[in-house]
């Protein structure tokens, strides 16, 4: 039997306070905005900088976590799996977007000062889903009015 591997990892501030909503069942789901940065120096000598921003799903406990603890500005880790949808738009457009799933999120800064560790695990495990975690990464292609973002 084969194996792969499918794992992002992340450390960088949130451009936003986390989007918090509900799907129909009530599960609550957080998407953040992380911002990545790399600096160099050109073959001129001058600095560079470029910066990334990353989309980075939470559900249910990881997502009320987010909502109640983070805050625009503030510096995490996240790690998950890119996960990939595709869907219709209003105007008869197939729509894209990549995301990072994430499984766990570490707070490395802000309010509380301290570094505060959660996990999704073990719920979202590819070895156990959960049929919550997959409401929506199980249809290939979805109308907009059936996503909660």
């Amino acid at each position: 039997m084969s194996r792969s591997l499918n794992k992002a990892s992340l450390i960088g501030n949130l451009g936003a306070d986390p989007e918090v909503r509900s799907t129909n069942s009530g599960t609550k789901v957080a998407t953040l905005s992380i911002a990545t940065s790399r600096q160099w120096t050109s073959r001129s000598g001058e600095k560079e900088e470029k910066t990334e921003w990353h989309r980075v799903v939470c559900w249910d406990k990881l997502a009320e976590i987010c909502e109640q603890y983070m805050k625009k500005g503030d510096r995490v880790y996240a790690e998950g799996r890119i996960e990939y949808r595709q869907w219709e738009g209003q105007d008869g457009q197939k729509k894209y977007t990549t995301e990072i799933r994430a499984l766990e999120i570490i707070m490395l800064g802000g309010g509380g000062g301290g570094r505060e560790s959660y996990s999704a695990a073990p719920a979202a495990s590819a070895s156990s889903p959960n049929p919550e975690y997959s409401e929506f990464s199980n249809k290939s292609v979805a109308g907009e009015d059936d996503l909660p973002f």
